[in-house]
């Protein structure tokens, strides 16, 4: 190799260069000053030769798949300006020798695996414009010393485990435009003195903490202030007086789900856009507020989707304030009015009833005798059966093992994770810890450790992926089952994580606001989802239910495909579904797990149930729905759901992800998949629709919305009297009578009151309708009522 030691720039950005970066850069390239790698696919650790790189300004090798430490030896590299690791898997805490790189403009360690505490001597980089930490595992306080950065510009430590405190000084941070602090375990009180002096403060993100007391008045009125999110925190106290805000500009603040109380003012003028919702403020709303703000979930009189007085006057009286029960008068029952007919009936009617139950009782007894008969024989032959996951038992010896994989040894687990160091441990899972893992060849994967006291809990896993194969489930590469304690299954790492982490990032070419997946991403990821549990639900047998379908449990790869993961829970669809509704109804005891609504986890329904709640996550980009309790998320659906209706798209508007950026078409797509979701969380489980039809709504989302003509395409409009689930699902719905079998939930059209019936002669045109040339009917569920989307039931 020539020496190149006269070369003053290499700049590779976004050509492909797979491998790890030559040891040799930092012996014969001794005059470089630019070395741009960003975007090379690049693997491997950093070499510590590029210590030797005295001239060189700027190291730019984000983006890429470096593992490992990050070198001490960069550290003296004295003439760097800017350094930016940022998007790698890098682990490990700062040098603290960092302190010594007094050129530094910019230093970016985002999107890594950095764990540990940020070095004290990091504000001795007086010349630092940029410091960017966020999305690692840093933790401990928030070191008073970056309050010396006097030229800092973009601070932000998002998304780490910081505690404690504000402790640091900002007066000195005059040159601040951005300030991101959110998602993290930051508490206490904000003191208004630290914002004194940013006069050029832009943007602020205090959200997903626990900062309490009173919100800092001077934050209201900043003039620079374009952005604002202080939202899921516990800050209290009221607006300010609209004089504070003469000087303001229009702004966004989001200021959802904290204490805020009292009052609305006339502040309001002041803000383009303002989130108060889940809050606790009180009154009329004015008609200025209306065109501004989100208002749900607060004491609002004669205001829809509001708390209950109940809790609003427990909110208030704890404090010891007023609070007009919403200005309207207790309503009390009238008085009870009896005659001598009344009486007559209320005598005669109870025997009626107590005749005709009676008789119910005996005949729903006989057919429960009868229905376990049939189920008796259909676990009977299910048992026989070659289908995966047809057993409860299954023989370790009975797997093939070369099908599942390398097999690893414990040696090579303990190395590729560093003996499962704290910095490796990506979360605690229900059936072993996730470990990221590096193994000697350098490639990234995920080590699961499982230690559960169940012999052979590990078995189920291992028994699925050894029966079924599909693209949409993350990759299993090998296991390692020769530890006495411990077993452990080797995954395939995917490089943007899962759904709950990915929805939103902070990466964006001027780093100046928070950026979250666009609609494209988001309809992409949706329908990977379907097209997973279609595989499941309808091309294995028996019907397999995932039973884990939430954001945590849809894993995405480079390029944002879905691969779902939580396969441990998998099993076998319950034998005889009529059985199980007549059993809820006698209120007899169950051996599944119950879901929502008393639905068994161990039906497809389960399913449907949760992607419905992962759909409604996509559209309104309010993560936690897919994990959130029955409770909370019934609270959630009786506000939420009103706003979808196959009858007026703008209605979407007001629960819609506000990040999203979406033209008119689009917004259409998001309405359809919102009225699919709709569809999905039914709490009836015999009127959800089926996977493979959700898939084709997902895969053809106009069609939802739309009725094509060959003129034009135009909304449809649906009569209340008939079936909007038709609608929906009318296009894709022609089955014959032995699938409709498989699912009670199926009636046919000419039976269903208010139906149309479709018969014999229907034709294939060329808008898409169903051609049905036989003597079967065209099948669609039948339609959910309102009230239905809002109370569970247990039938």
């Amino acid at each position: 190799m020539a020496n190149f030691s006269s070369l003053g720039y290499f700049n590779a950005s976004r050509f492909s260069l797979p491998g790890s970066i030559p040891e040799w850069f930092g012996v014969r390239l001794s005059g470089l000053k630019v070395l741009d790698l960003r975007g090379c696919s690049i693997v491997g650790g950093i070499p510590n030769s590029l210590g030797n790189l005295s001239s060189l300004a700027v190291l730019d090798l984000s983006d890429n798949g470096l593992t490992g430490f990050v070198p001490e030896s960069l550290s003296r590299l004295e003439g760097l300006s800017v350094l930016d690791l940022s998007r790698n898997l890098l682990v490990g805490s700062v040098p603290a020798s960092f302190g010594f790189l007094r050129n530094l403009t910019l230093l970016d360690l985002s999107k890594n695996n950095l764990s540990g505490f940020i070095p004290p001597d990091i504000g001795l980089l007086t010349k630092l414009e940029v410091l960017n930490l966020s999305g690692n595992g840093m933790s401990s306080l928030v070191p008073s010393q970056l309050g010396d950065l006097s030229s800092l510009v973009d601070l932000d430590l998002s998304f780490n485990s910081f505690s404690g405190s504000l402790g640091l000084d900002l007066r000195v941070l005059r040159n601040l435009r951005r300030m991101v602090f959110g998602n993290n375990r930051l508490s206490g009180s904000l003191s208004g003195k630290l914002f004194a002096e940013l006069t050029q403060l832009q943007v602020i993100v205090l959200s997903h903490n626990d900062f309490s007391g009173e919100f800092p008045d001077i934050l209201w009125s900043m003039p620079s202030v374009r952005f604002l999110d202080a939202s899921e925190n516990m800050f209290t106290g009221t607006l300010p007086n609209s004089s504070w805000t003469a000087t303001a500009s229009p702004a966004v603040y989001n200021l959802s789900e904290n204490m805020f109380y009292g009052d609305l003012m006339d502040v309001m003028r002041r803000f383009s856009v303002i989130d108060l919702s889940n809050n606790y403020f009180k009154g009329k709303v004015s008609e200025c507020a209306r065109k501004s703000a989100i208002l749900y979930r607060n004491c609002f009189r004669g205001e829809s989707s509001q708390r209950s007085v109940a809790a609003c006057a427990s909110f208030y009286s704890k404090r010891r304030l007023p609070f007009d029960n919403f200005g309207l008068p207790v309503k009390r029952p009238p008085p009870p009015k009896f005659d001598e007919k009344s009486q007559r009936n209320t005598i005669i009617l109870p025997v009626v009833l107590g005749g005709l139950g009676l008789i119910a009782i005996v005949i729903i007894f006989l057919l429960l005798l009868i229905l376990c008969t049939c189920k008796r024989r259909i676990t009977n032959q299910r048992v026989t059966s070659v289908g995966p996951l047809a057993t409860d038992v299954i023989p370790k010896e009975s797997l093939q093992l070369l099908s599942l994989g390398k097999g690893f040894t414990y040696q090579q687990i303990l190395r590729a994770t560093r003996e499962f160091s704290d910095a490796n441990l990506i979360k605690h899972g229900r059936s072993g810890d996730l470990f990221l893992g590096v193994l000697e060849c350098g490639v990234c994967v995920v080590i699961k450790r499982i230690s559960s006291p169940v012999k052979d809990a590990y078995l189920p896993e291992l028994n699925f992926f050894s029966n079924v194969s599909h693209p949409r489930f993350v990759p299993l590469l090998g296991h390692c089952l020769n530890n006495e304690s411990e077993r452990f299954l080797i995954y395939k790492y995917m490089l943007k994580g899962d759904l709950s982490s990915s929805l939103y990032r902070t990466e964006s070419s001027d780093g100046d606001s928070l950026q979250s997946l666009d609609w494209i991403t988001r309809l992409k990821i949706a329908v990977g989802v379907a097209e997973a549990l279609s595989y499941l639900h309808h091309e294995c047998t028996p019907p397999l239910v995932h039973r884990d379908v939430q954001a945590s449990s849809i894993f995405l790869d480079d390029k944002f495909e879905v691969r779902l993961g939580s396969l441990n829970e998998v099993c076998a669809q319950e034998g005889n579904i009529h059985q199980s509704r007549i059993t809820r109804l006698l209120r007899l005891p169950q051996t599944s797990e119950q879901g929502p609504s008393g639905t068994p986890t161990t039906t497809c329904a389960y399913d449907v149930y949760c992607l419905g709640k992962v759909l409604l996550e996509l559209v309104t980009g309010k993560m936690g729905l897919s994990t959130s309790s029955d409770g909370t998320m019934k609270e959630w659906l009786e506000e939420a759901l009103p706003y979808i209706s196959i009858h007026d798209k703008e209605l979407l508007t007001n629960i819609v992800d506000p990040s999203l950026i979406i033209d008119e078409d689009l917004l259409e797509e998001v309405w359809a998949m919102a009225i699919v979701a709709k569809s999905c969380l039914n709490p009836r489980p015999a009127k959800r629709p089926l996977v493979r039809y959700i898939l084709k709504a997902l895969e053809n989302p106009l069609k939802v919305v739309r009725e094509e003509s060959p003129s034009s395409a135009r909304l449809r409009t649906v009569s209340s009297k008939g079936s909007w689930s038709a609608g929906l699902f009318g296009s894709w719905r022609w089955r014959s009578s032995s699938d409709v079998a498989s699912h009670p939930a199926a009636i046919p059209l000419n039976k269903a009151e208010g139906g149309i019936s479709y018969k014999h002669s229907v034709t294939q045109s060329s808008q898409g309708s169903v051609q049905n040339a036989g003597g079967d009917h065209l099948y669609i569920f039948s339609e959910p009522l309102e009230e239905d989307m809002v109370r569970p039931h247990k039938d």
